[in-house]
């Protein structure tokens, strides 16, 4: 049997977090204070974030940033995280493809979005915090921040947006077990909240949201601070563990990717995944990788949104930021890849895809759900709904080597599984999911 795994030893656990900014060319542009216009400051995100959080997402000079020593012991619980090569789709899809995946469903809470809870929780323990609140679509940033808050003994609260909250109970539960109090969005215990409700009693909830009700939460809490899970700097930077392994791993296999591909919601594991690699490129080496974005058809933000400054949230409570957006009070559809609901992408992402260094695709929720069937079919993993949308992209780029004969190599990350999205791959095996939105 051929070899297919491919794993650091734990020594091999980066040091530092890799910070692209200061290696764009064309730097992301800053966020807007709503009321002035004036570029933010790190200093005038301190009232909602963690000081060091808000310290590296204005960062634009330091390469590398230093991962502590703590956090380090922590993500040792879970990571060097598997690179497979996926010799049993090669051979379903009948390619000539090498498509390889970094597995970061493996950790205790089953995505990557462990990566960048802990050490978010660690800052916030470090400062003296005691509260943290966040939102949550899927429930994976949900998951993984309750771990990390109980970690450090900080009392948690998550907003799940509503329809998620329905549609997945079992990560609800999961938030539950690690004592965060989990509470539906919009929902009646916060004024954005409340104002959402009176214009529409049927709102099925965004993390657009849910971001207005935390925000909410945390500036009028004492002592609590904002977490979030995907779309600012600080956040895509903590993630670049993945791709720094992914680069030590694929030596190991002897190759290198012609084509870098991640799911898309606001860009935490496409990020994760494709600065490292994007870097080689940024310092004027000849490297010709393609990196791929796949989105949802039913919230294509980066395929059909427009480039502006736009709030994070529904409610208008976050600075302005500089992104693809379909606007911030886009209400997307039901579709079940919850952690892609969102309406706008990071300003780094943005900035990139301006520049062309990244491209772009959007998936149908039913071609998703067929990618990913097919992916755990032969590679005995069920993926996480989100991650299928990177599946159905690099099924779809292997099946163009089919066409041509080219051998290249593909590698996605597979952000996280699906076990408790089991009801999502019911509707589809009985025939009664439909392309919602689209």
């Amino acid at each position: 049997m051929k070899q297919k795994r491919f794993i650091l030893p734990e020594s091999e656990i980066p040091t530092q977090w890799y910070n692209i900014q200061a290696d764009m060319v064309n730097k992301p542009q800053p966020m807007l204070n709503p009321g002035t216009k004036e570029p933010i400051k790190a200093e005038d995100l301190y009232p909602l974030f963690a000081e060091e959080c808000a310290n590296q997402e204005v960062n634009q000079t330091d390469r590398w940033i230093d991962i502590p020593a703590e956090v380090r012991e922590k993500y040792a619980y879970y990571r060097c995280t598997p690179l497979v090569r996926a010799y049993g789709l090669e051979e379903a899809l009948g390619t000539p493809a090498h498509i390889y995946f970094k597995n970061e469903s493996v950790n205790p809470l089953g995505s990557h979005k462990l990566n960048s809870a802990i050490p978010q929780a660690y800052y916030c323990k470090q400062q003296g915090v005691t509260n943290v609140t966040t939102e949550t679509g899927a429930g994976q940033w949900g998951a993984a921040l309750s771990y990390a808050a109980k970690l450090y003994g900080l009392d948690c609260a998550v907003y799940q947006v509503k329809i998620s909250y329905e549609q997945k109970p079992y990560r609800r539960s999961i938030m539950q077990v690690f004592d965060a109090l989990v509470t539906p969005s919009p929902s009646m215990s916060t004024r954005a909240g409340k104002d959402i409700l009176t214009a529409d009693p049927n709102h099925q909830g965004s993390l657009g949201t849910a971001i207005s009700e935390a925000v909410e939460l945390a500036m009028s809490t004492p002592n609590c601070k904002y977490l979030l899970g995907s779309v600012l700097n600080h956040v895509c930077l903590h993630q670049t563990v993945i791709g720094l392994e992914a680069e030590k791993q694929m030596a190991m296999a002897g190759e290198y990717p012609d084509i870098v591909i991640a799911c898309f919601g606001g860009g935490s594991n496409f990020s994760g995944i494709a600065y490292p690699f994007l870097r080689h490129k940024l310092s004027g080496e000849k490297k010709n990788t393609r990196f791929i974005a796949a989105e949802p058809a039913s919230c294509p933000k980066l395929t059909h949104g427009k480039f502006m400054y736009d709030f994070g949230d529904e409610s208008g409570y976050t600075p302005l930021i500089p992104m693809f957006s379909l606007g911030h009070d886009f209400r997307p559809a039901n579709i079940h890849a919850g952690g892609l609901r969102y309406h706008g992408a990071g300003a780094i992402v943005s900035q990139l895809l301006k520049d062309g260094l990244i491209e772009a695709t959007d998936i149908r929720q039913l071609d998703s759900f067929a990618a990913g069937t097919l992916f755990a079919q032969a590679e005995g993993i069920i993926p996480a709904p989100e991650s299928c949308h990177a599946i159905a992209a690099a099924i779809n780029e292997a099946n163009k080597c089919k066409e041509t004969g080219e051998e290249k190599v593909i590698l996605f990350n597979l952000s996280g599984h699906g076990l408790v999205d089991m009801t999502a791959y019911d509707q589809y095996i009985s025939g009664t999911m439909a392309n919602t939105g689209e």
